[in-house]
């Protein structure tokens, strides 16, 4: 399988495993939704506001004729929107696991302790763990922020502004995600961002795998709740297998021919 599909099947894998666990999924739930009402209330008021908004910033265009000012700000109104969701995908997980940082790392070492063998533990009190976990989160949406302004300024070629940026924005998008989400089981296993960051470039199709349809379905309301507790499931399944050390070669069978 390549590393595409097997990134997508650690998504799949957890999916199950935090429906299978109905006790642990509810206890998962939690963070998002809190989260979730918030954002609704900002992405409500950009849609309401984001005309306005557009007005503001474009003065020197109050004097253009039709169809040309029409056509100026409602281009920038769904460009200002897409960057909106865009930046609100990314920014909805870091500040859900911020918020439900103890949830999340109990229910990631819980799929740990389900598939057996060791269970790190990080061994910081719970203010430290916040404070890096802020600390890489902030660290991680600047990134995205340098990201988002230049896809936001490619978005106003004609024809690939409109199909190729965005493609490349969900995969960004995915990417990041997939780095946000096994955090929380690769920082349990002492790997600060910068280590993490090169693992993941090392199995940049994984991650994307795992992170761009896990992008797509948090652009559908209240999909990203539900999903939220399996997607650490999976992100915690899919930094074992990360971490694990490679297998032994197999001894040489005491039977077998050597050439002289």
């Amino acid at each position: 399988m390549s590393d595409l599909g097997a990134g997508f099947g650690y998504l799949i894998k957890g999916q199950r495993w935090a429906f299978g666990h109905g006790r642990w999924f509810g206890f998962g739930l939690l963070p998002g939704l809190v989260t979730l009402v918030v954002y609704a209330g900002a992405l409500i008021g950009l849609g309401y506001g984001g005309d306005d908004f557009v007005a503001w910033a474009t003065p020197f265009a109050d004097d253009w004729s039709s169809p040309w000012l029409g056509l100026l700000r409602n281009t920038l109104v769904v460009l200002v929107f897409v960057l909106g969701l865009f930046v609100a995908v990314i920014t909805f997980t870091a500040v859900t696991l911020l918020v439900g940082q103890p949830f999340y790392e109990s229910l990631s070492e819980e799929v740990d302790r389900s598939e057996g063998g060791e269970v790190p533990e990080s061994g910081l009190p719970l203010m430290r763990e916040l404070w890096i976990s802020a600390r890489d989160s902030v660290r991680i949406l600047l990134r995205v922020a340098l990201y988002g302004v230049l896809l936001f300024a490619l978005g106003f070629i004609p024809v690939i502004g409109q199909t190729v940026i965005p493609a490349i924005g969900f995969c960004v998008t995915g990417y990041f995600l997939a780095e946000e989400l096994t955090a929380v089981a690769l920082q349990r296993r002492g790997m600060v961002l910068k280590d993490r960051l090169v693992m993941l470039r090392g199995r940049r199709l994984m991650a994307l795998g795992f992170g761009v349809p896990l992008a797509l379905s948090f652009l559908v309301p209240f999909v990203a709740v539900f999903l939220m507790p399996g997607a650490v499931a999976g992100a915690t399944l899919l930094a074992r297998d990360l971490t694990a050390p490679p297998a032994p070669d197999p001894a040489p069978s005491p039977f077998t021919l050597h050439k002289d």
